[in-house]
């Protein structure tokens, strides 16, 4: 049991530096700098499809991006076919910021699981639900978190 416990801390840890590295280089979250990266890599997208690429619930999306529209990064424009949708673009400043970062878009864990086999997707999912069921106390909310904020303080304001 120690081992895998040692295991998760290895992973949890490398991530939550990754973070930490990016938000002192950038003064964003790692989920901030996902959904910017995103948002100048495929403009137009609505808040909906962000939330689709990033594996987040919608308002979480629309949390994101209200923030970096607060910081000058992100421009709303009202979709031309349907104004009830919202299109995304990068600013000039958040396309700079885009350009420059050397950090990968997405952290670790999600590249590492990006590149692993199908196989080992598979047996993780069993596994990990199969964990997940025994456990006595589960964040389901978390599901639908960025793991930038899922590691956040609870006090701590973006």
């Amino acid at each position: 049991m120690l081992e895998v416990l040692k295991l998760f801390r290895v992973i949890f840890g490398s991530q939550k530096k990754q973070y930490d590295r990016i938000e002192k280089s950038t003064r964003l979250s790692g989920a901030q700098l996902w959904a910017l990266v995103e948002i100048h890599r495929h403009p137009r997208l609505t808040v909906t499809e962000l939330g689709k690429r990033l594996g987040i619930e919608r308002s979480t999306a629309s949390n994101l991006v209200n923030r970096l529209h607060d910081r000058h990064l992100v421009v709303k424009s009202p979709d031309r076919a349907d104004q009830r949708k919202v299109r995304l673009e990068a600013t000039a400043r958040g396309a700079s910021l885009c350009e420059k970062v050397r950090a990968p878009s997405v952290g670790l864990l999600q590249k590492a699981l990006l590149d692993a086999p199908p196989a080992t997707l598979a047996a993780l999912r069993q596994s990990l639900g199969g964990l997940i069921r025994v456990m006595r106390h589960v964040d389901k909310k978390a599901r639908g978190m960025p793991l930038s904020e899922v590691y956040a303080a609870p006090s701590r304001k973006r």
